[in-house]
């Protein structure tokens, strides 16, 4: 990635570690040696302090007092002379004492020895004199303290510079060896650790695109504690949001476009029914107005004529009178106007009740019935519409009777369900028929329907009734017959 994270902070990193190590080389250079040098003038107040406590005290000769003064002058590098009235020295730090004796009595007498530089002066009291003096002979520079004691001994402390400008030059080549190795490391060591930091960042820009893609799986799975952890919660809680409601509006929008199928269905219906209902209505309405207008023009004035007449009128009303109510009856089940009501009754007693009103029928029909249950069967349904179901799978096995004209009625019963079979002999139902019998005003055999004034919308009342019960409904052929058949539960 071009402009990653881990690469800026890296950069950011190695370049502040840069100018810090380059800033302390700077100051290194330029305030070290004054910063030594004020040290320095510290540690030669801080001796002349002890000395000239050791001299009031009267000490100056003691073994304890010369141990002092070496302590110092070993520790703080510093060379201590001091002298009597006499220009005889009372201490000494060093062996060859001349030098300083010579340059003590030409500080006190003002007078500048050959080959020396009289440097500024850092610092001066009534008692001592601290300055900075620059040595030719030598090349040497010095932090020289002189002065008289409180016994008014004279004393002359120094301290070479060149050691510091060496340590310094030492330092600042040390530094910048180090500055560099430490750069190199602290580079390869912050790269690690903002691969550690960016690696979980990376990781939710995955999780991201993933969701960009309505992909939901991806899931944070890292245990940190920090923002970052924080964040893949977030991220996770989210991506769970998102398919929750992505879900909800997929299963709106299902629902929508079911609605939309069903409103286009029902328009379909609608379209269709007033089609089917104007064909099934216009040849009786054409009957019933022509016999009507052949008694009022008495085409046959014998009573007979007209008795026949009237009973074809009567006939044909009494065809669309059924007609009308089914249809109204099939409208309030398709529709869900029609409640359901549940209870449990004898399936047994409900067919051998409408056999024995369908009495007439079956005669007129010449029809054998065969139903041998005896035993009650109690069933949970809608006993009303059951009954209905019934009727139009009994009407229907009477219409299409022949050969032995047989009539067989089952109840078999298969765990928690009851399965009530109706078993007519007769010409079996085209095969490429069959899945089309349920739908509204559809007849296999049209001529043999308006025979027996058949509507074709007793199959469409029997599907949309099972269907309201949710409960299984069919038909097939069988040897010798067709069977319908419909199913209860029993539980």
């Amino acid at each position: 990635m071009k402009h990653s994270i881990r690469r800026q902070f890296a950069t950011i990193f190695i370049t502040l570690m840069t100018v810090t190590i380059l800033l302390c080389w700077l100051l290194n250079t330029t305030l070290l040696e004054k910063y030594y040098v004020e040290n320095k003038k510290d540690v030669l107040l801080a001796a002349y302090k002890s000395i000239n406590d050791a001299s009031n005290a009267g000490n100056t000769s003691s073994e304890e007092f010369q141990i002092e003064v070496q302590k110092i002058s070993g520790i703080y590098n510093i060379n201590i002379l001091v002298i009597n009235a006499n220009s005889q020295p009372i201490t000494s730090s060093v062996h060859d004492y001349d030098v300083l004796v010579r340059e003590l009595l030409d500080h006190v007498f003002n007078a500048i020895a050959d080959g020396q530089e009289v440097g500024a002066v850092l610092e001066q009291t009534d008692r001592y004199t601290i300055q900075n003096n620059y040595e030719n002979r030598t090349n040497i520079n010095y932090i020289e303290m002189w002065g008289f004691l409180d016994n008014g001994n004279p004393f002359i402390m120094r301290t070479a510079l060149e050691g510091i400008r060496d340590s310094v030059t030492i330092a600042n080549r040390f530094l910048m060896y180090i500055g560099i190795f430490a750069v190199l490391l602290s580079g390869v060591i912050i790269w690690l650790i903002a691969r550690k930091i960016t690696n979980p960042i990376m990781a939710l820009a995955d999780i991201s695109l993933r969701m960009i893609n309505l992909d939901f799986e991806a899931k944070y799975t890292g245990n940190e504690k920090n923002e970052i952890g924080i964040l893949g919660e977030h991220m996770n809680e989210l991506s769970d949001k998102l398919e929750k409601t992505i879900s909800e509006l997929k299963t709106a929008n299902n629902e929508l476009m079911n609605d939309i199928e069903k409103k286009e269905q029902m328009d379909e219906m609608r379209r269709e029914f007033l089609s089917n209902v104007s064909h099934e209505l216009k040849t009786p309405i054409a009957l019933v107005m022509g016999y009507a207008e052949g008694l009022k023009m008495n085409v046959n004035d014998d009573p007979e004529s007209r008795e026949f007449y009237c009973d074809v009128i009567m006939d044909e009303a009494q065809k669309m009178d059924t007609l009308v109510k089914k249809l109204l009856t099939l409208n309030q089940l398709e529709f869900g106007n029609d409640i359901i009501s549940m209870e449990r009754f004898d399936i047994v007693e409900m067919i051998r009740n409408y056999l024995s009103t369908a009495n007439i029928l079956i005669e007129n029909s010449q029809a054998k019935i065969f139903f041998l249950q005896e035993e009650a069967v109690y069933v949970w349904g809608d006993e009303f519409k059951t009954e209905e179901v019934f009727m139009n799978y009994f009407t229907n096995a009477l219409n299409h009777l022949s050969g032995e004209r047989e009539i067989r009625i089952n109840v078999q019963r298969y765990d928690d369900v009851v399965r009530v079979v109706v078993f007519n002999t007769g010409e079996q139902i085209p095969e490429e028929s069959i899945p089309y019998l349920w739908d509204k005003f559809y007849k296999v055999d049209k001529a043999r329907t308006r025979e027996y004034g058949g509507s074709g919308v007793g199959l469409s009342i029997v599907k949309a009734i099972m269907e309201s019960m949710n409960r299984a409904y069919g038909v097939k052929n069988c040897k010798g017959g067709v069977e319908f058949w419909f199913e209860l539960e029993c539980k």
